[in-house]
């Protein structure tokens, strides 16, 4: 990754703590954070904490059914909020568009390939989405990819897959899944790249918002963290998914809702594809911005409302009922 130039930062002897959760993938992107601040600033100490969350104790429930307005993030606000740790390292995905009074998004790293992999039990390798047989159990946690993926492939069957990484690789080798749909940069970045079968196209499924990108969550008040932060920002990947998060906040959508978001940078222009859609795959209102990049919390306000206005609100309406009906 392509890291900012090293801000100058007064030294100091306080010891600067990270939140992390404790599954491997958040604590392989955890010790990434902490390995770059210690280069850029030797002089320094980083220390790394780790502590549960709600969505990490509850692995019986699909997500959609137990709420996921900061499913995986409230210990660790409430450990800055309270002065426990300095700030925490988050998958932007995970981390909701609205952050507690106090709290902000003080980094956005560079972003890994964002797009959804397809992996495969063993007598599927010479398979991929649109030759998968009738029937085929696909796992997935996500409503995002479920809406698209019915949509696309009707005569598939899905089904609720929890746990970490490596809980639902088991699963799907023990036969519980014909394949399973994950993110690129999750399996990348635990060097299980060979676990890929298929890079699904975006014409296919559009990514989570935030998807690949590491965001660092700290106290607004705290100029001293925010200034060693500027060491790990990445401002392409930050247009791009400001633009994201304005998109997903306009509409009110958790993680757990159908929407869907690409970005593509083209110089200073940015362009947001974004999509919302119904449970069952059948209706998708998508469409596109283009505009400065530096305009793109507002490009992704104005692509909100326009998809509302071509339908989307209904659809989301609808989801949130028959979610809280569960």
């Amino acid at each position: 990754m392509t890291l900012s130039a090293s801000p100058t930062v007064s030294s100091s002897s306080r010891t600067i703590r990270i939140g992390s959760r404790k599954s491997q993938l958040a604590l392989v992107q955890t010790y990434w954070v902490q390995e770059h601040l210690q280069k850029a600033f030797p002089d320094r100490t980083f220390e790394v904490q780790t502590m549960s969350t709600h969505g990490d104790k509850i692995l019986d429930v699909a997500l959609a059914k137990i709420g996921d307005k900061g499913l995986f993030t409230k210990e660790l606000e409430i450990g800055m909020l309270n002065g426990d740790i300095d700030f925490a390292v988050h998958s932007l995905k995970d981390l909701p568009t609205r952050l507690p009074e106090g709290l902000v998004l003080g980094c956005v790293t560079e972003r890994e390939n964002p797009a959804d992999a397809l992996v495969v039990h063993a007598s599927h390798r010479d398979k991929q989405l649109d030759t998968l047989p009738e029937g085929a159990v696909i796992g997935t946690s996500s409503l995002r990819r479920l809406a698209q993926l019915r949509h696309h492939y009707p005569h598939l069957s899905f089904k609720d897959v929890r746990g970490n990484l490596n809980t639902r690789l088991a699963k799907l080798d023990a036969g519980e899944y014909d394949a399973l749909i994950l993110a690129v940069a999750g399996l990348q970045r635990l060097e299980m790249a060979d676990r890929i079968h298929q890079v699904i196209p975006a014409e296919v499924s559009l990514h989570a918002v935030g998807q690949g990108a590491l965001g660092i969550e700290c106290r607004a008040d705290d100029t001293e963290v925010l200034e060693l932060l500027k060491a790990l920002e990445h401002l392409p990947t930050t247009h791009r998914c400001y633009a994201e998060r304005a998109f997903l906040r306009e509409l009110e959508g958790g993680c757990q809702v159908p929407i869907g978001v690409n970005t593509t940078l083209d110089g200073d222009t940015l362009t947001l594809i974004g999509i919302v859609a119904s449970l069952d795959g059948q209706r998708l209102v998508k469409d596109r911005i283009t505009g400065p990049a530096i305009e793109a919390e507002r490009l992704g306000t104005e692509l909100a409302q326009r998809l509302r206005q071509q339908g989307a609100q209904e659809i989301l309406d609808e989801i949130l009922a028959t979610v809280q009906r569960g």
